[in-house]
């Protein structure tokens, strides 16, 4: 299945049902007019980064609600502005950056030097690959970790209460997305599909 990628968004339920998704200030405020317009369901708005809840001060004017977050989620514009001047302007060169290779001491079986030295390149050339190689291995495995948590963060607050939780949480920890589409088949639409849009993102299979 296609690696999850992270989700740069937000979400907002009013009860079971998503009433919005995109930035945060656009969700902030979906939040604050359902909450002035007396909804009677938990309206939560959601960090899709990490399924946890985004408290949201509602107080005041939009302007006056919206400058309360500004300062958690800056915009690009923001950042770019905190960067040094040196940094945020300097044009990148061409050509492949330094390497910064450092050489140090290791001790290896016989068996392992005479692999090594037999390999196209030699051995430092051969370690370096099997060391890219199982970082790249370690970065997918904590993706697909991170997205299932988020997941379950998100079904921890608005779906705890749902028939088939446990076992949904457990089709979800094991990667199981076609056990998991069956349970959260039971589910609100909404809720749902936005369990499977935390899990794996765009290549998340829809439900029944």
């Amino acid at each position: 299945m296609t690696e999850p990628t992270p989700l740069l968004t937000f979400t907002t339920f009013d009860g079971h049902r998503r009433i919005a998704t995109g930035a945060w200030r656009e969700n902030a405020l979906v939040l604050k007019r359902a909450l002035e317009s007396g909804s009677l369901s938990p309206v939560f708005m959601f960090d899709d980064s990490t399924g946890r809840t985004v408290e949201v001060d509602t107080r005041g004017t939009d302007e006056e609600c919206c400058a309360r977050l500004e300062a958690r989620f800056p915009s690009d514009e923001a950042v770019l502005m905190d960067m040094p001047a040196e940094e945020a302007t300097q044009p990148r060169g061409r050509g492949r950056p330094r390497l910064g290779v450092v050489a140090r001491e290791i001790t290896l079986l016989p068996r392992h030097w005479d692999w090594l030295d037999a390999q196209s390149g030699g051995s430092s050339v051969a370690l370096r690959k099997l060391v890219e190689e199982a970082r790249r291995q370690s970065s997918e495995k904590d993706k697909v970790r991170k997205a299932h948590e988020r997941a379950y963060q998100f079904m921890v607050t608005l779906a705890g209460d749902l028939p088939g939780f446990e076992e949904a949480s457990r089709a979800l920890f094991a990667n199981d997305a076609e056990r998991l589409r069956g349970i959260l088949a039971g589910w609100p639409r909404d809720v749902g599909d936005h369990v499977m849009r935390l899990a794996w993102g765009d290549a998340a299979p829809g439900l029944l």
